[in-house]
């Protein structure tokens, strides 16, 4: 920092603490940010600050061109970029590695979400401020009572819009290996005609699904030449018949598709987002840009599944076939937002996803935006969170270095504010 930005931070610091205290010191906060991401375009702003009263942004703008409420908390990230809240768009809160059969069995519901807390608590401190998790793997509604309870203050931990138990056909998403004499429990709702398949929404709702998970091609295999194999898990008036219910409930519909016949499904029917999507489709990819469909594409997660696919698919793998996928949706200007998959692989890891987004065709910006105003808009929540601006929530995060340069920087977040609540704060720098 130059001579000069020091002294005007030194004057606008004692400013503040000679003024008089008028207002309540916990109503307000002032950030002062070196660096800042507002998520609005694709480059830092210097020497902001951002004044928060209570749980929302007030006013951002130059520093030294703000009014600073009197008696308000400064917290001095003048050496720090300062972004938006992260988004990740695609978690799963209620698994915990990759022994889900054994969880599944063993653990109870109560167990499990506490468990699942401890998972979105993990994601907060690695600057997730805001997940969409889709679906609790047989906990069955357990994710609303987690969304409430942060919702209430009763916990903490990041915003939530969730898909409670999600929707498969008979012989979908189910827990193998074990004799049929042995009850166990149902991963996923089970929907057989349209009409169980419009019931199957109805009841989700009813409980407090936020959105609607439809898996519409589970199961895949590789052919001899390499290419993908997807058959479908439901018929097309089956996949229409969720839609059209959710939808007329006002819910969202994530789709979870590799590829193929199901994949096609969701499009034609309109879903909001393709999971995953690892074997698009010139002609798929076409109609995603023409219906403003998502692709959520949780990059990472199948790189590390890589070694593991290719022993078990005669040297073929899904990550292979999800990078030149996701570079043609790029290309083409599918919207892309933000998903990790994390649940699989340890939560609070799942910022390296972004390292494989640039990796694999986007700029930094490019990358942010996904995690940002593209996963917000996704979840429709884009005029509470996303950007840094007026009216939205203080949700922040706050990293060392510059992110538009070096992506990696992601990895290590410093500090995070959901709310206007601090929740980490390596630097400890609270001013006044």
């Amino acid at each position: 920092m130059t001579r000069k930005h020091c002294l005007w931070w030194l004057f606008f610091a004692l400013s503040i603490a000679s003024a008089q205290t008028t207002a309540n010191a916990d109503r307000w906060v002032v950030v002062l940010a070196g660096h800042l991401f507002d998520g609005k375009s694709d480059r830092l702003l210097t020497s902001q600050a951002i004044v928060i009263k209570e749980d929302k942004i007030v006013e951002v703008g130059a520093a030294g061109q703000l009014k600073v409420p009197p008696g308000a908390k400064v917290l001095d990230l003048s050496n720090a970029t300062v972004l938006p809240g992260l988004i990740d768009a695609h978690t799963h809160v209620f698994e915990n590695g990759p022994d889900l059969e054994l969880q599944t069995l063993r653990y109870s519901w109560q167990y499990r979400t506490l468990t699942a807390l401890a998972n979105a608590q993990k994601d907060l401190m690695a600057g997730f401020t805001t997940l969409r998790d889709l679906k609790t793997v047989g906990a069955m509604y357990s994710d609303v009572d987690l969304r409430d309870a942060i919702n209430r203050g009763v916990v903490s931990g990041p915003r939530m819009q969730v898909a409670t138990r999600g929707i498969q056909a008979t012989g979908g998403f189910i827990l193998k290996g074990y004799s049929p004499e042995v009850p166990i429990p149902m991963a996923l709702a089970v929907a057989d005609s349209p009409w169980s398949a419009r019931q199957a929404v109805r009841d989700q709702v009813a409980h407090g699904a936020d959105l609607i998970k439809v898996y519409a091609s589970y199961d895949f295999s590789f052919n001899r030449d390499g290419s993908m194999a997807n058959p479908p898990t439901f018929t097309r008036e089956e996949v229409e018949a969720i839609v059209d219910e959710a939808h007329k409930k006002g819910r969202k519909v994530s789709c979870h598709a590799f590829g193929g016949e199901g994949l096609d499904y969701c499009i034609q029917a309109g879903v909001q987002s393709i999971e995953h999507g690892v074997d698009l489709t010139d002609s798929e990819i076409r109609a995603m840009i023409q219906k403003g469909i998502y692709l959520v594409p949780t990059l990472y997660h199948y790189q590390l599944d890589r070694q593991h696919d290719e022993k078990k698919y005669a040297g073929h793998s899904v990550a292979e076939m999800s990078e030149p996928s996701f570079r043609r949706a790029l290309r083409a200007g599918v919207r892309i937002a933000f998903g990790s998959g994390v649940g699989p692989f340890p939560h609070g890891s799942q910022t390296k996803e972004f390292a494989y987004m640039v990796q694999f065709g986007m700029t930094p910006a490019q990358a942010l935006h996904a995690a940002t105003t593209e996963a917000a808009e996704l979840m429709g929540w884009q005029d509470q969170i996303g950007s840094i601006e007026p009216g939205k929530f203080a949700d922040l995060i706050a990293v060392s270095g510059d992110p538009l340069t070096v992506v990696t920087e992601l990895e290590r977040v410093k500090f995070v504010m959901k709310g206007g609540q601090v929740f980490k704060d390596e630097w400890h720098q609270i001013v006044h």
